[in-house]
């Protein structure tokens, strides 16, 4: 509807200026067209005759004049164009042309929603990425979450969409690990040990210490400490990871490549980057390290890639690992971040631009922190306290559906409370019942109205005109603004909007259908309701699929 609206201000200001009524312009203004907020200003409205004012030295409302003269309505849009305030020109559009967006919405079906904005261009979304040194918690289900909706929203936009998962298999943390559970097998075949705070201390470390027991455990006992060190980590660096990969497929996250980080290293990529960067005076030496010069590409300080013992920082290979993305022949590279690594943005950004990428290539997401809440009161993360804060502990309770959509019902950036109480209960406190329940009650109206012997469900134009009641015209009105609404999240990468419109659009529909009944006496108003709340069903379940939530048929 607004591409319409803008075609008939082009069209108008075409005219305008080839009847020289107004004079043409340089460049070509923008124009706006958005809802006002209040219902007497119309349906929509735009400025664009006070936004050309000053360039034609005229009053806006005289400008505004001439554009609605011009104005050719076609298609039938409007009821009536009007001038409002200082200059701005209001539509209000009659209510039979809102039935276009039902028969859109019929039409397109699952398409309903999507684009080509994003014209086949390439892009990366790297997410999780958690260290296989532990379980993954609820923080990591959020990012999981964020990361799997934005790369659905922006394949429903038309880009070409990766979905990556690095895995820190390299460095201290992952030494650190295999200490951790060669102390722990030490200590479950029976021998005294000191077990520091530095290694991990959790529960899955002794389970990790006891299959290896149950496995070869004598056996790692006669190796030299380091060997055996090795061998723990990596058995349990697989275990762990094995452990994620399960997670995250019953949180229905699916990955399209799982990068590894050792494999930098085994190719000579850190080393190649880091002499590349050095040969080009990007690093240098300093008190014995190797430091890469970031400050160049406005970090606030210069970075260490390479210690002073001779080893690489994880930086070192985060900046070879974000070259090889690029050289992959991605357009644009986004990462999601815990909220802790807010710092961490600068540099990696300036050793992209250091690498010779646009720095506007490179986006990053920053998840902010969950608390855990049941009912209302704050959960111990603790698993020897008997709590938790695994993400598959939360999807076992709560369910894959409520977990991700409460992770996804507010913006990133913003700290979130999680009730596990409030995620189980089938009440309209509850979002994502909330939601659910519009489709699976249309679903219930759809088998009452085929034993009803109403067998006709697709479009049908005629019945569609009996649609006359306001609440009616509202509820087509919101359902119009869902195109807007994915591509604005593709554009700022805020999977919540998505959210945020299927809350709104349930309330209006529960709201239409406390006043309405759907089918009534009357065959022909029956099918108009039908072509409509199957619109609305279809549009929940377009915006569901967007967040990695179903659509149940039943509740």
């Amino acid at each position: 509807m607004k591409e319409q609206i803008i075609r008939v201000v082009s069209g108008a200001l075409d005219r305008a200026q080839a009847s020289a009524e107004l004079r043409p312009a340089a460049v070509r203004p923008r124009i706006v067209v958005e809802e006002p907020r209040a219902d007497a200003h119309g349906d929509f409205s735009t400025n664009l005759a006070m936004v050309l004012a000053s360039k034609q030295k005229m009053a806006p409302r005289k400008i505004a004049e001439i554009l609605i003269a011009h104005m050719h309505d076609t298609d039938g849009l409007f009821a009536d164009v009007a001038i409002a305030g200082p200059g701005f020109i209001n539509f209000f559009v009659r209510p039979a042309a809102w039935h276009t967006v039902l028969k859109r919405i019929h039409e397109h079906g699952p398409r309903y929603g999507a684009s080509e904005m994003g014209r086949g261009r390439k892009i990366q979304v790297e997410f999780v990425s958690s260290n296989p040194t532990g379980p993954l918690h609820v923080g990591h289900g959020r990012g999981a979450a964020v990361g799997d909706s934005v790369a659905r929203i922006l394949s429903c936009c038309g880009y070409m969409v990766q979905r990556e998962y690095y895995i820190n298999d390299s460095g201290r943390q992952i030494e650190t690990l295999g200490r951790s559970v060669y102390l722990r097998l030490q200590e479950h075949l029976g021998q005294r040990v000191e077990f520091p705070s530095t290694c991990y201390q959790g529960d899955y470390i002794r389970e990790l210490a006891r299959e290896m027991a149950a496995d070869d455990g004598r056996h790692l006992m006669e190796l030299p400490p380091e060997e055996a060190v090795a061998r723990c980590a990596r058995y349990a660096c697989e275990k762990i990871l094995a452990g994620i990969r399960r997670d995250l497929a019953s949180f229905g996250v699916a990955f399209d490549r799982w990068f590894s980080e050792q494999s930098l290293y085994d190719s000579g990529r850190v080393a190649q980057t880091i002499e590349a960067f050095r040969d080009r005076g990007l690093v240098y030496e300093n008190d014995g390290a190797l430091w890469f010069k970031s400050t160049a590409f406005g970090d606030e300080k210069d970075r260490v890639v390479v210690r002073k013992n001779g080893q690489t920082t994880y930086f070192a290979s985060d900046i070879a690992y974000h070259q090889e993305k690029f050289e992959r022949g991605f357009d644009r590279v986004i990462d999601v971040w815990g909220a802790d690594h807010h710092g961490y943005i600068a540099r990696m950004t300036a050793a992209i631009e250091a690498g010779g990428i646009a720095r506007d290539r490179f986006s990053v997401i920053l998840v902010q922190l969950v608390n855990l809440l049941r009912a209302g009161q704050p959960v111990a993360m603790s698993t020897r306290a008997g709590e938790f804060d695994r993400l598959s502990d939360v999807i076992g309770e709560v369910g894959r559906d409520a977990a991700r959509f409460i992770f996804l019902s507010r913006h990133h950036d913003s700290t979130l409370d999680f009730d596990l109480e409030l995620a189980k209960q089938k009440t309209n406190d509850n979002p994502v019942y909330y939601v659910q329940y519009v489709h699976a009650r249309i679903a219930s109206i759809l088998r009452k109205a085929r034993r009803q012997g109403i067998d006709r469900t697709d479009w049908d134009e005629q019945a569609v005109a009996c649609l006359t009641a306001p609440e009616e015209t509202t509820l087509i009105k919101a359902m119009a603004r869902y195109p807007e609404t994915v591509q604005t999240s593709a554009e700022l990468l805020e999977p919540h909007r998505i959210s945020y419109f299927l809350m709104d659009l349930a309330a209006i529909f529960h709201a239409y259908y406390n006043r309405h009944r759907v089918l009534v006496a009357d065959p022909q108003l029956s099918r108009g309701r039908l072509c409509l709340v199957l619109a609305v069903q279809q549009v929940i379940r377009n915006g569901l699929a967007l967040l990695g939530v179903t659509a149940p048929e039943k509740m």
